[in-house]
């Protein structure tokens, strides 16, 4: 079977083919979660006999997912200590210029994001980043995108600051047998970081100016109004649903005491009884003609914030995710509400509050969503996590010697790995080890800070990449851009560089790094150079997304909090990815000069 080909491909090839292409339509144009896709990927290529069940399950037990993993709870140590909140604490200042502003709040995110997760890092700036703002009378839009380029830049400036410099290296030693320094993109990955400050402070025209989406609900639309049930009122003895007072036109019932004042249930199965107190949020203006058609009175002309509702109610904000199945639908058709207790109160779209009825709209990603839960409202463990991004969490870090003991556990990590002491998995080991052993975290904190699904994906996408490799497609793929490109290496190292960085545009930068890992391997090799210089350039590229808000993980954190459109980050993007992609090959191939193979 093997022998048979077409168009110079054997029959696994094409399976492997065929399956990489629907894999990434799938996740392109569905709501399946990724890791589902991944595992479904890794079982077609088990089953058809592409890989040996070695080969198909051998992501799972790679150094470069186990430590990823681990790192995980060395985060988790980072978090609860407080390190990263004090660090962000006293980071920013009072620039008195938009330039001296963005290098104030670029340098440190990138700092932090060569150790830590981009996405921890970034989500625990945004609310930071959207008070700074206002302070320096600047729209967050002009500072969140710069956040979330920060972010990935400074991930490329260390191995283990970016999922695809973790398995771009764990691939190379496998093959070769020779480990990466933790610091070997860090001169490449400065250099880059520096000339994308500058860029970005060039170009900060083309960065837009939104109003934030919260200031849509500044304004009087979003006030609550009370209403009280006069005791000759026709509905007395019914239930709200009964009476038509639970779910009403163009607003929420938030609050309801009886006469005792003493809050009740809000059911649509509660009484309705003389006196009693009806606190609603939405259009004034609809809610108003409501109560004159049932007959309700206006609760002493109460009209009221809805940051004043009670003492046991809070405000959560939360944004849409891309791929999120609430897009298209409306909260009215789901069981969000009741499943975990909140009211849905307002929605705004790229800055702009929707002036209709909050539980009729229908949703698109990155649309902000105001409720009202309870004081105990934890949105980690709601069901609304995996459709909804929440930001406003009330979570209070635990100052303490613990953050002076996390922080010299992850620089003695980083310390030890650097210099060849010890490897960076043997590093990570004792580094969580210790965090949990000195009580930086606990046990039930590190199992949680671990995401099973990134894990899944990294695994799936080591498994990709072995596949590429083992079916012919990388060496076809090499030899064709070798024909194209002729045997300069410069240029074959751009023209795979450049395939990458705008691939990565839609598809993960994990998966892009375990794609075009033997491609540019084998081309190196076919070339006679030392595959390593052509391979450092190549985790810059695969991290180099910054053209479209899905291309990364950070950029659709800060998508809805900056209130921005799609082409916003098509018009400053498309630039930075030319910029970055030549500031990256030049430096790379002055640092790590290209080598013939003895």
């Amino acid at each position: 079977m093997d022998s048979l080909t077409f168009l110079g491909f054997n029959v696994d090839a094409w399976i492997t083919i065929v399956t990489v292409f629907t894999m990434f339509t799938v996740l392109l144009t569905t709501k399946w979660r990724s890791d589902v896709v991944f595992l479904g990927a890794i079982g077609v290529l088990y089953v058809t006999g592409v890989l040996d069940a070695k080969e198909a399950f051998a992501g799972f037990s790679s150094t470069s997912v186990i430590t990823v993993g681990v790192l995980f709870v060395v985060v988790a140590g980072l978090n609860h200590t407080g390190v990263l909140q004090g660090i962000v604490r006293y980071l920013l200042g009072a620039p008195k210029s938009y330039g001296k502003a963005v290098t104030r709040l670029m340098l440190p995110v990138a700092l932090l994001s060569s150790f830590l997760s981009n996405t921890t890092v970034v989500a625990l700036f945004v609310n930071i980043v959207k008070i700074w703002a206002k302070k320096l009378g600047v729209s967050p839009s002009k500072l969140l995108i710069p956040l979330s380029y920060a972010s990935g830049m400074g991930g490329i400036c260390t191995l283990i600051g970016t999922p695809p410099n973790l398995i771009i290296s764990g691939l190379y030693e496998e093959h070769t047998g020779n480990s990466m320094n933790i610091l070997a993109t860090t001169i490449p990955g400065l250099f880059c970081l520096a000339v994308g400050v500058l860029s970005v402070i060039a170009m900060r025209r083309l960065l837009p100016d939104r109003k934030a989406p919260e200031s849509a609900f500044e304004s009087t639309g979003d006030y609550t109004v009370g209403l009280q049930v006069p005791s000759d009122n026709p509905h007395i003895g019914k239930t709200l649903g009964e009476a038509g007072l639970f779910h009403v036109n163009g607003g929420s019932l938030i609050k309801m005491s009886h006469f005792d004042n003493i809050p009740s249930p809000i059911s649509e199965d509660e009484p309705i009884m003389g006196g009693d107190h009806l606190v609603y949020a939405g259009q004034i203006e609809d809610i108003l003609s409501m109560a004159y058609e049932r007959k309700l009175a206006s609760d002493y002309g109460q009209v009221f914030s809805v940051n004043e509702i009670d003492n046991y109610r809070s405000l959560h904000t939360a944004y849409v995710k891309f791929g999120s199945e609430l897009i298209g639908k409306t909260i009215e058709s789901t069981t969000i509400e009741k499943d975990n207790d909140v009211i849905l109160v307002a929605v705004s779209r790229s800055g702009e509050r929707i002036n209709t009825a909050p539980r009729n709209v229908v949703l698109a990603a990155g649309d902000t969503l105001l409720f009202i839960c309870l004081k105990n409202f934890n949105a980690e463990s709601s069901s609304m996590k995996d459709c909804l991004n929440f930001f406003d969490s009330d979570e209070v870090p635990n100052y303490g010697k613990g953050t002076i003991i996390s922080s010299l556990i992850m620089i003695t990590m980083v310390v030890l790995s650097a210099l060849g002491i010890m490897p960076l998995l043997q590093c990570a080991f004792l580094a969580a080890a210790a965090m949990l052993l000195f009580r930086c975290c606990n046990m039930e904190q590190a199992m949680k800070a671990v995401n099973w699904e990134i894990l899944m994906v990294f695994a799936g996408s080591a498994v990709l990449g072995t596949a590429i490799q083992e079916t012919g497609i990388a060496e076809w793929l090499a030899n064709g851009i070798l024909d194209i490109c002729g045997t300069n290496p410069i240029v074959v190292m751009t023209a795979v560089c450049f395939v990458g960085t705008f691939v990565t545009e839609f598809i993960s930068n994990t998966a892009a790094g375990a794609m075009f890992f033997p491609i540019m391997y084998d081309a190196a090799e076919k070339l006679g150079y030392d595959p390593f210089p052509f391979l450092v350039a190549l985790m810059i590229s695969v991290s180099s997304s910054f053209a479209t808000p899905i291309g990364s993980p950070t950029h659709m954190l800060v998508y809805g909090p900056g209130g921005y459109r799609f082409s916003d980050f098509l018009r400053i993007g498309l630039l930075m990815n030319i910029i970055i992609l030549a500031a990256n090959i030049f430096i790379t191939s002055i640092v790590y000069p290209l080598t013939p193979l003895q």
